[in-house]
């Protein structure tokens, strides 16, 4: 799944993506070592994997997207 980075502070390491459609979703420092990033800038696409749906879905994975 594709995403923008909204939010995102280097210091606890989580933030929020924005979906497709606007929705904002948050991720934690553990979704975010995943991906192996070291720096995220608000604007950035994104990929993002997910598990769960509705108010129980999480953010497991944040990488960048590359085409």
């Amino acid at each position: 799944m594709q995403a923008t980075a909204y939010t995102y502070d280097p210091e606890t390491r989580t933030g929020q993506v924005l979906l497709d459609d606007g929705t904002p979703v948050p991720f934690d420092a553990q979704a975010f070592d995943a991906g192996g990033l070291r720096l995220l800038r608000p604007g950035q696409r994104v990929r993002i994997e997910v598990e769960g749906e509705g108010d129980a879905r999480r953010i497991t994975l944040v990488t960048l997207h590359t085409f």
